[in-house]
């Protein structure tokens, strides 16, 4: 009998990651590890899913480090999938966004997404497979006025995810970035009665992560846009 394949979802919180956890959990059959600055928070989620919450701030590598010697500890093998879904924002005119706020944003939408996937590529090359996924964001692809440090991170996040797929995956690493070109439906924020549809759900971007998972390696995506039918292109 083979063991559950497993999953890390890096940046977890109550919104697409717990989708993420859900869809992976459930119909994908994976074990969810979920790695978060406050994983107390995300007690209910790891009840409902029998998951592991593990405490790490992305940014930091010796954070990270230790997330993944605690994570070969517990599942005894290093994961079948790595996700990593931080980013932060940091809104302003350039004359007057804080410039060490710019920094820390850049460390997390951006480097954290570097020093996770070294971590993960170390683990995953010698067996010759696996998969990292990256979470983007209209942002990836098109800067907005008063937004050039989430920009900058999605562009930075985009060009990593695309470098790695290119020299991942004649390893067998399969690398793929999703651009989310819309708000997503969360707790908290849901779209008004008279526009229906106008945010992405959650669960249906997690069942897409999970059909990228399930691809022939003969016709492998390095990315997909996700966006609802209200979207502009």
């Amino acid at each position: 009998m083979h063991a559950k394949p497993s999953a890390l979802i890096v940046g977890a919180g109550d919104g697409l990651s717990a989708s993420l956890a859900r869809v992976l959990s459930r119909d994908g059959g994976y074990r969810v590890a979920l790695a978060a600055r406050h994983p107390n928070k995300l007690a209910p989620l790891v009840q409902e899913l029998d998951a592991l919450a593990l405490a790490c701030d992305a940014s930091d590598p010796a954070q990270v480090d230790a997330l993944f010697v605690q994570l070969d500890r517990a599942f005894q093998a290093p994961p079948d999938v790595v996700i990593y879904n931080p980013a932060a924002r940091v809104r302003g005119p350039i004359t007057e966004v804080d410039a060490q706020a710019v920094a820390q944003a850049l460390a997390v939408t951006a480097y954290g997404g570097f020093l996770v996937a070294q971590q993960a590529a170390r683990r995953m090359l010698p067996r010759g497979q696996g998969a990292l996924l990256f979470t983007g964001a209209s942002a990836s692809v098109k800067g907005y006025a008063h937004s050039a440090a989430f920009a900058m991170g999605k562009f930075a996040l985009r060009g990593l995810a695309q470098s790695l797929a290119r020299e991942l995956a004649p390893q067998g690493i399969h690398v793929a970035h999703v651009v989310i070109d819309g708000s997503i439906r969360n707790p908290g924020r849901v779209e008004p009665a008279g526009a229906p549809d106008s945010m992405l759900d959650p669960d249906a971007i997690a069942r897409n992560y999970l059909q990228l998972l399930q691809q022939d390696r003969s016709a492998w995506s390095w990315e997909l846009e996700l966006r609802p039918w209200v979207e502009r292109f």
